[in-house]
């Protein structure tokens, strides 16, 4: 994980192209969550499930996190200022087993997204619950969504409403439908064809320094 505050040259991953504007893409329809029925579950691979109200959220130590945001297709946004809980702050109390290595993380409206928690635990991983001083709009997320400024913003789901913790990776929605399971965008990881190439690279270099068996290195399969 690299989670390291970018700026100057490198602010900007490869491929992108600064905005004012903030678009709203969004895979199915647009739930309608009133703030007073949310609430949040936390499951799976920790010592008892728990669940905050919306009232539990707003009780919790809330904090600013000014991000930048980067969208896989190619629009980046600048200095956001979010405003949630962490989710260090939401994990902090919980029990976790040893095992716990990846999140996937559920929505409202049925959409998810996985990544490891290392990275979901990042110093600035927030859940946010606002955007510029106002209540998170509907449409960007609303009441709560993922923020994770170091990976691409489909890893920062909206209308989030369950964490579960897990010893073994599992895709979420658009990882199973071509899109890379990690996704740094300063290294341009976009699309699962991607992996197939980078495996063969490691395969590739192991093999030549003497760290794998032998026997001539195979060229990764064709895609589309």
């Amino acid at each position: 994980m690299d989670d390291t505050v970018r700026s100057g040259a490198t602010r900007i991953p490869p491929g992108q192209y600064v905005t004012k504007k903030w678009p709203v893409l969004t895979f199915g329809a647009t739930p309608e969550i009133v703030p007073e029925d949310w609430n949040l579950r936390i499951h799976g691979a920790l010592a008892a499930e728990a669940r905050l109200t919306w009232a539990d959220f707003q009780a919790l130590p809330h904090h600013q996190v000014m991000a930048d945001f980067h969208c896989v297709t190619r629009f980046s946004t600048l200095d956001n200022p979010w405003s949630g809980v962490l989710t260090r702050t939401v994990l902090e109390s919980r029990e976790i087993d040893p095992s716990a290595a990846h999140v996937r993380v559920h929505c409202y409206g049925g959409y998810t997204t996985n990544l490891p928690l290392e990275d979901f635990l990042s110093d600035r991983a927030l859940l946010a619950d606002s955007h510029g001083g106002e209540p998170l709009a509907r449409d960007h997320g609303g009441p709560v969504r993922l923020i994770v400024p170091h990976l691409y913003a489909w890893k920062s789901a909206k209308w989030i409403r369950s964490i579960e913790l897990l010893e073994d990776d599992v895709r979420g929605f658009w990882e199973d439908n071509g899109y890379h399971d990690y996704g740094d965008p300063w290294d341009e990881q976009r699309f699962s064809s991607q992996e197939i190439s980078q495996a063969y690279q490691v395969r590739r270099r192991a093999k030549d320094l003497g760290l794998s068996p032998g026997g001539p290195t195979s060229e990764p399969p064709a895609s589309d």
